[in-house]
């Protein structure tokens, strides 16, 4: 796996993160269309999940990039796609803390002006420290050709600087760390509050009025809350395992099948989010569904009536569709 000081990249390996590249960025850019589409989706978290899916978008084509070209050399496309996939992965990581800290702020506190209040301040640090690390590590050459030891064909932090590893950890490796252990935290106390929050409300529901409680909306919710944290660990944990592996000097940390996991997982998040949030989302995947068959019945040279009521999906019903209606006023992460 190694020649000299330069990690080899396989061509199955470039073909496998380079799929992985294509899915994040078709699911960052529906991310962002439907967002786009669809004026009453425009609430707070979900523009949170647009800003961190533009970052996803920008991580997944500078990556592509990289994969694509495999550079060998300090060329000014290997320190141009550096510095970009480095701002975008670390705004990632910003983004995807401060949803979390959003979510808690507005559930666990109870206080939607300050958890808006807060989205100015997520601004200034999730773009504002990426940008000045950035620019920080190209103005002093920090970027350029690291032979693939912690990555994936991309170009990262210069191999030849006498001081990689620390800023390995300045652009990337030490925000990736503080997502390992803040991400869990807030989650599990979000939906610690949500669970008292539902027992507390179960004591009351026999005077409540005399009608089948839906579970589905808070079991789609309470499923992602635990699954947010997963994912984002599960993928990111294998170029912390090559970069801990470095460390120790371990040759471990060119094995095949690690390198292709690490290439997966670095770009793979925008696809992860598409999943969670668009796929797994029902007023949304409802609307999508809608207007692919819209396209279709145009194609086949159907006009629908614009006059005419809007027609229900195959195995939806008129109580489906109101409960649609009520979820669409409700948090839609």
């Amino acid at each position: 796996m190694a020649e000299g000081n330069q990690t080899v990249v396989y061509l199955s390996e470039q073909v496998v993160v380079l799929c992985s590249c294509a899915l994040s960025f078709v699911g960052s850019s529906l991310i962002i269309l439907t967002y786009i589409m669809w004026s009453d989706l425009r609430t707070t978290p979900r523009r949170l999940l647009v800003y961190l899916s533009v970052a996803d978008w920008l991580s997944a084509v500078s990556y592509a990039f990289g994969v694509w070209r495999v550079f060998r050399s300090d060329s000014q496309g290997c320190v141009a796609q550096g510095a970009i996939s480095t701002f975008a992965n670390t705004s990632s990581f910003f983004w995807t803390v401060a949803i979390a800290v959003y979510l808690y702020v507005f559930i666990v506190r109870s206080s939607q002006r300050v958890a808006d209040s807060l989205v100015l301040l997520f601004h200034l640090v999730s773009w504002g420290v990426p940008l000045a690390i950035t620019v920080a590590a190209v103005s002093l050459n920090k970027i350029g050709y690291d032979a693939s030891e912690v990555s994936v064909g991309w170009c990262w932090v210069r191999i030849h600087a006498p001081d990689r590893v620390l800023w390995m950890l300045l652009t990337g490796k030490i925000w990736e760390f503080l997502a390992y252990l803040t991400l869990p935290v807030l989650y599990i106390l979000i939906k610690r509050h949500i669970h008292i929050a539902h027992a507390a409300l179960s004591e009351y529901r026999p005077i409540l009025a005399n009608r089948p409680p839906s579970h589905s909306f808070s079991s789609m919710a309470d499923m992602k809350l635990t699954l947010i944290p997963v994912i984002f660990i599960v993928l990111r944990i294998w170029s912390t395992v090559r970069f801990i592996l470095l460390l120790a000097g371990s040759p471990a940390r060119l094995n095949p099948v690690l390198v292709t996991l690490h290439g997966i997982g670095n770009t793979s998040q925008g696809a992860a989010n598409c999943i969670m949030f668009v796929l797994l989302t029902r007023p949304i995947r409802t609307r999508l569904c809608a207007a692919l068959c819209c396209c279709s019945k145009y194609r086949a040279g159907e006009q629908p009536s614009h006059g005419a009521p809007q027609r229900l999906l195959p195995g939806q019903d008129t109580s489906t569709q109101r409960e649609e209606d009520k979820d669409r006023h409700r948090w839609r992460a």
